[in-house]
């Protein structure tokens, strides 16, 4: 049996995001699939992250991290995406991967991806549900399956019980309120587990 292929894409200005993703990619890994972990492309100019300390050493830190391509979704059985909130939305970063999707979306390329979705803010209800569910909406319209933790383990309880996907809170010093390693590990391994059905069905 072929394993699921899993992309891991986030974005991350402060390195949030991307310890998420780095925990979601080790359980995606644990539970047996091929994973690429994939940033999306940075917008903003480069005076503006010389002049943020942690915005600065996020790009630093991520620098040999591929950037995410209409390729990776097409090869991805199932995707995981990490991104902060900005207004109840998605960044400008994340916003413009996926509005440039088009091409393959057209192509029926997109149809029946697993997909789930986390997310980070500053403020307990700062946006990160309204976040997680605007990205939905765009998934709904490429034809991917939705892959909710919802309430399937205890251990969602103790990251803040978000049932549409694992999201912190980050306090002023950058660091994360809620210790959510557990639910994203979780997450990552469900999406993987309904990937496997996916993709096993439609094998028969």
């Amino acid at each position: 049996m072929e394993s699921v292929k899993l992309a891991v894409i986030f974005y991350s200005m402060g390195g949030t995001n991307y310890e998420m993703a780095k925990w979601a990619k080790e359980a995606g890994e644990t539970a047996g699939a091929e994973v690429r972990l994939l940033k999306v492309e940075e917008l903003a100019p480069q005076s503006a992250i010389d002049g943020n300390e942690g915005w600065k050493a996020t790009v630093d830190a991520t620098k040999d991290i591929p950037v995410a391509t209409s390729e990776d979704i097409i090869w991805a059985d199932s995707i995981i995406f990490s991104t902060p909130t900005r207004f109840g939305n998605v960044p400008s970063q994340m916003k413009q991967f996926i509005d440039t999707q088009g091409g393959i979306w057209a192509e029926g390329k997109t149809i029946n991806k697993v997909v789930s979705a986390m997310s980070s803010a500053q403020n307990p209800h700062g946006g990160q549900e309204a976040t997680i569910l605007s990205l939905y909406t765009s998934m709904m319209h490429w034809g991917a399956i939705i892959a909710s933790p919802g309430y399937t383990d205890s251990v969602l309880f103790g990251a803040g019980g978000n049932p549409y996907g694992t999201s912190v809170t980050v306090g002023q010093d950058g660091k994360m309120v809620e210790n959510v390693e557990g639910a994203v590990k979780h997450q990552a391994a469900r999406t993987v587990t309904i990937a496997e059905w996916v993709k096993n069905g439609m094998s028969k």
